[in-house]
């Protein structure tokens, strides 16, 4: 299968499925209270089509996809790193043992600045979750980066 994914492109792996380049790279699966990710073996283009397969939910509550880093453009972007993978890092567990089996991650803007400690967490991660606990939504919550 050819890589639908260019080199030099950084991938945000929490992007929105409606972003313009976005790859459905992982399915959520487990539990409401505790979903994990079940990574595909390679990112699948975001079709209107795959996303009419949804229903009555959002696209980002089962699936993982990642698009190019907007850097600046996002809330998460501190004009150096990514805050929102630091913040993941720094105060979630991690969740596996062994990294994921991850299509994206030589492209992965967390990867590329976190590392290991990052891929130990992402499984826990859903874009769209409206069953997170406290600590996952404080740790996403891009208003917390900035408080003096």
């Amino acid at each position: 299968m050819e890589d639908i994914i260019p080199t030099q492109t950084t991938l945000c792996p929490s992007a929105r499925p409606e972003s313009a380049d976005g790859v459905v790279f992982g399915i959520v699966g487990g539990m409401a209270t505790a979903p994990r990710i079940a990574y595909l073996k390679q990112p699948l283009p975001v079709t209107n089509e795959l996303m009419a397969k949804v229903g009555s939910v959002t696209p980002a509550e089962i699936f993982r996809t990642a698009a190019s880093c907007m850097e600046s453009g996002c809330q998460h972007f501190d004009g150096k790193d990514c805050r929102l993978s630091m913040r993941i890092v720094e105060q979630l567990p991690a969740v596996v043992e062994e990294l994921p089996p991850c299509s994206i991650r030589r492209n992965c803007r967390w990867w590329q600045q976190e590392g290991k400690a990052a891929c130990m967490r992402c499984p826990q991660i859903v874009t769209d979750n409206y069953s997170s606990s406290e600590q996952l939504r404080q740790v996403a919550d891009p208003s917390i980066y900035f408080q003096t």
